[in-house]
Formats: structure tokens, C-alpha cells, sequence
């Protein structure tokens, strides 16, 4: 392993934290500080695939069939759902591969009893107006189990690295010529250090708090000793019926996807590229790295106190850790023109906000993307500016007039400006889903990475610590990586 360090050093006479492993004891009263930046480039980092094997649903013996609502539509187009579960061996790598692997394999099993859309595939039978999620008997999950060199410690850090060393670690999803697999899973060991899991999941199918109903099914009946039966809170709800869509949303939103405004073709049927998204991923990932940044509860108060004019502000820790996420962007990417325009959005889950409400064990996608055209780039952009944007968005969830029309809105305006040098700064994940719970049996995660925001997205999650804080995964070049994290810690002293 090659490491690198870039020091920028101003004098301090009492270092605090690194702006990238940030936390508690960060914000002293100092005015000048210093920091090392820590860059690993893994350069002989390889990962070898041992096995792949291929998990059944236990005692599953029927078809299951899962229709696909608007809201299954409105993400039809977008990239898989992938993440990373980074967890310490709790003894030897043997140990891991003969006993802790056979276990995971056969709680995997029973746990795709409950989830059979999973172990399925995104299809279009001819006999359908609109595609489906279908589980046949004999269908499986495939399971890459692999071995990396790669260092651990740093993957599973909040220090910089190439976004291409994350790649390796999760699988792609299987398109046949009938389809596409809703979920694939690899398993990487780190000799004697850990081992992560890579879930990836299609988004037609489920949203980011499906996928997490899944992975933390998996993690209880990996743990408890009372499989396979599952709590109420992570049993799925499979209803289509609680989403009403009486004028036919979703076939509006499905012909937005394939192209075709007047009608579906049956040639979409037979061309399994239609359940692929075009893909998300950079050509250059070595030239990009990730990191991930946290910010306390403190610094949440902080951002809170500095937003001139906060009355009728919605001032959540979501609006501001976004806000001045953003405001970081901006300033640290000004030099882009591959990017020259950059717009706010994120996805609001609805569940609770349906009239009748959808239960919140509802497996599916119940997300609706809120979203500001105004380019960024040329607004006065100041925090609170972004602040202001970020709360009107927010205060709006749930108050729609029309919400398909607006929903319609935000289609056409995603399509019109893909094409375009944009750069659409979506949030994936949420300290909500405490991803950091998920506990098959020996502890909490390390670390929880989102492969999937090499185009200008950003990850949020609760700090790993528990501490109340939020932690916020990005994807830079390295010279806009540097210039982020300084504006980062600047702007919290």
C-alpha cells in the first residue's frame, strides 16, 4: 500500500481533530488550526473471487407476483441501490469462512422466505400492461464470496481513497433475456481484519428503507435464536392496494422511461435493457475519491445559530447538514465546467404522509423527489440562502396540490437536464434508517459506505458512535477534495 499525505498546516497550538475523522473535540476556541489529510491509494489492491453460490428462499414453493405502483416507476430508470457493511472479524479468517459464512448463507434463506420479490426478477410477461417484480420456484439470490487485500482499516474509515477500491466489493445485478435480478450479494473477507457485505438492489423495486428492511431481517435472524420468525417492524407489506392511482399514474411514468409518450411497445418487453439505468458510474473513478465527513450535534447547533433571519425556517438537522453540505460544493467545485449547473434535490419518504397513510413496513419505493431547478451556480448562494431553498422544500413535503403533476414536473425536468453539463446533488441514504444498528451478532457496523455517488450525489447516516451526530459520504476530485475539506472545517470555526 502506497499512502500519501497532503499536510496544510496553519499554525495551532492545540490540534483537534482531522476535518475527516471530525467529531467532539473539534470545535475548540482556537481561530488557526492544522490538519493532515490522509490519502491511501491501495495501489496493489486486488480482490479475488473464491465462490459463487446461489441461495434459495426456504420452503418457498409458490410464484409470487408484486404489480409495480407510480412511485415503483417514478425510480424505474435510476441506479441500483448498493451500500457497504464493513465489520471487525471477531476471530480468524478460518473461523469466518467455516462457520460465520455457512451461517449468514443459511439465514440468508430463511430470511428471502419473507422477501421472495428479492430472490425474483424485474420482468415484462406479455401478458402485462406494465413490467413486475416475479419470484418463480427455483429462482435464487447469487452470493459472490471474496477475498481482498485492500486495507481494511482505511475502507472502512472516514479518510479519503479512490472511489475505485469500493468497486470490487459489490456485485452487479444479472440481466437475462427475460429480465433483470431484483438483488445480488458479495461477501469480502479481510484476512484476520474483516469483512464487509455488499448489497445491491434494483430501485424499480424497492427504496432505500426496503432495502434496510432487508439487510436488518437478515441481521435479526442471523442473531436471534428464534428463527425464522420475524417482528411486525420487519415483516414486509406487500399490499399494492394502499397506493391508490385511480387515473393510471404509473403507465404515464413508465412511458416517460422507455420513451414511448403514446403507448407501450411490446419490442419493451423483449429488450432487457429497459429495467437498466444508463449508468451512474464515472469513467475516471481513479481519478475521484471518497470520504466521509461528520458533523456533531454541536456543529448542527452551530450551522443553526449562524442562519440570519430564522423565523418560519424549518431548521432540522437534514436542512442543514444539506445546506451547508451544499454550500461546501459549490464553493469547493467553482472551477468545474464539466458541471456548470447544479440543482438542489433529495427524496422524501410518503409513507406516513398518504392519505390513508401506507404502513412504514410497506416494501416498495414510497419516495417522492422534491427538487429546486434554480441553478445554484448563478443564484447569491450564501448558506442561508441554501438554507431558505432547502426549508421551503421541506416545509412543502405533504402540502401538494397535485402531487402527480408535480411529480410529472420533476421527470421531465430530470430527462431535459441530463443531457445538460448538471449536476443534480441528490442525498442517498438517511440518519433515519440507522444503518448503524444493523448487528448480525458480533457488533454494530465499523463503517457504512453508498458505492452509487460518483456523479454528485451525497451519503447521509447517524454517526457510527452514536453520538446524535451525522455523517456525510462524497465523491471529489482530489484537488476539489482538499479544497472541500478546508472550506469545511474553515466554516465551522
Amino acid at each position: 500500500m502506497i499512502t500519501i499525505y497532503l499536510y496544510i498546516y496553519i499554525y495551532n497550538p492545540g490540534v483537534g481533530k482531522s476535518p475527516l475523522n471530525h467529531g467532539h473535540g473539534l470545535n475548540q476556541a482556537f481561530n488557526k488550526f492544522a490538519y493532515a489529510t490522509h490519502y491511501s491509494t491501495m495501489a496493489m489492491a486486488s480482490t479475488k473471487i473464491l465462490e459463487v453460490t446461489h441461495v434459495a428462499p426456504f420452503t418457498a414453493t409458490t410464484h409470487f407476483t408484486l404489480p409495480l405502483t407510480s412511485f415503483d416507476t417514478l425510480w424505474f430508470k435510476f441506479p441500483p441501490v448498493q451500500s457497504l457493511f464493513f465489520y471487525s472479524l471477531p476471530k480468524d479468517t478460518t473461523f469466518f469462512l467455516n462457520s460465520l459464512l455457512p451461517k449468514l448463507k443459511h439465514s440468508l434463506s430463511l430470511t428471502l422466505q419473507h422477501f421472495l420479490p428479492l430472490a425474483g426478477k424485474l420482468t415484462w410477461p406479455q401478458h402485462s400492461p406494465k413490467p413486475i417484480a416475479l419470484y418463480t420456484p427455483g429462482d435464487v439470490v447469487s452470493i459472490s464470496v471474496a477475498e481482498s487485500n485492500a486495507d481494511f482499516y482505511t475502507l472502512s474509515s472516514n479518510q479519503p481513497f479512490q472511489a475505485s477500491k469500493v468497486r470490487p466489493l459489490v456485485s452487479p445485478l444479472h440481466v437475462s433475456e427475460t429480465g433483470v435480478s431484483v438483488m445480488a450479494l458479495q461477501i469480502t473477507v479481510f484476512p484476520n481484519k474483516g469483512f464487509c457485505i455488499g448489497l445491491t438492489t434494483h430501485h424499480g423495486v424497492g427504496d432505500g428503507k426496503s432495502a434496510t428492511m432487508f439487510i436488518k431481517s437478515w441481521a435479526y435472524l442471523t442473531k436471534e435464536n428464534n428463527p425464522p420468525l420475524l417482528p411486525e417492524k420487519l415483516t414486509p407489506f406487500y399490499d399494492r392496494t394502499v397506493i391508490k392511482d385511480p387515473s393510471g399514474f404509473e403507465m404515464k411514468v413508465l412511458n416517460y422511461w422507455i420513451g414511448n409518450p403514446g403507448s407501450t411497445s411490446s419490442d419493451c418487453r423483449n429488450n432487457p435493457k429497459l429495467f437498466q439505468s444508463e449508468s451512474s458510474q464515472s469513467s475516471d473513478l481513479d481519478e475521484l475519491y471518497r470520504t466521509i465527513f461528520e458533523l456533531s450535534r454541536s456543529d448542527i447547533d452551530k450551522l443553526r445559530r449562524r442562519v440570519t433571519n430564522p423565523n418560519n425556517l424549518h431548521l432540522s438537522s437534514f436542512v442543514l447538514t444539506y445546506a451547508y453540505m451544499f454550500d461546501c460544493f459549490l464553493k469547493a467545485t467553482d472551477g468545474d465546467k464539466t458541471k456548470s449547473k447544479v440543482f438542489l434535490d433529495f427524496a422524501v419518504d410518503y409513507r406516513n404522509r398518504l392519505t390513508p397513510p401506507v404502513p412504514e413496513n410497506y416494501f416498495g419505493n414510497c419516495v417522492v423527489i422534491k427538487a429546486n431547478y434554480d441553478d445554484m451556480r448563478e443564484e447569491e448562494s450564501t448558506f442561508t440562502v441554501l438554507v431558505e431553498k432547502v426549508s421551503d422544500l421541506v416545509k412543502s413535503v405533504g402540502k401538494e396540490k397535485d402531487l402527480q403533476s408535480e411529480t410529472e414536473e420533476v421527470i421531465s425536468r430530470i430527462i431535459a437536464t441530463s443531457s445538460e453539463n448538471c449536476c443534480h446533488v441528490g442525498v442517498a441514504g438517511s440518519p433515519k434508517l440507522e444503518l448503524y444498528s444493523i448487528d448480525f451478532g458480533w457488533g454494530r457496523p465499523k463503517k457504512v459506505v453508498f458505492v452509487s455517488i460518483e456523479n454528485g450525489a451525497i451519503s447521509m447516516a447517524e454517526c457510527g458512535d452514536g453520538s446524535g451526530g451525522i455523517e456525510v459520504g462524497l465523491v471529489l476530485k482530489k484537488h476539489q477534495m482538499d479544497l472541500f475539506a478546508s472550506i469545511f472545517i474553515n466554516g465551522l470555526n
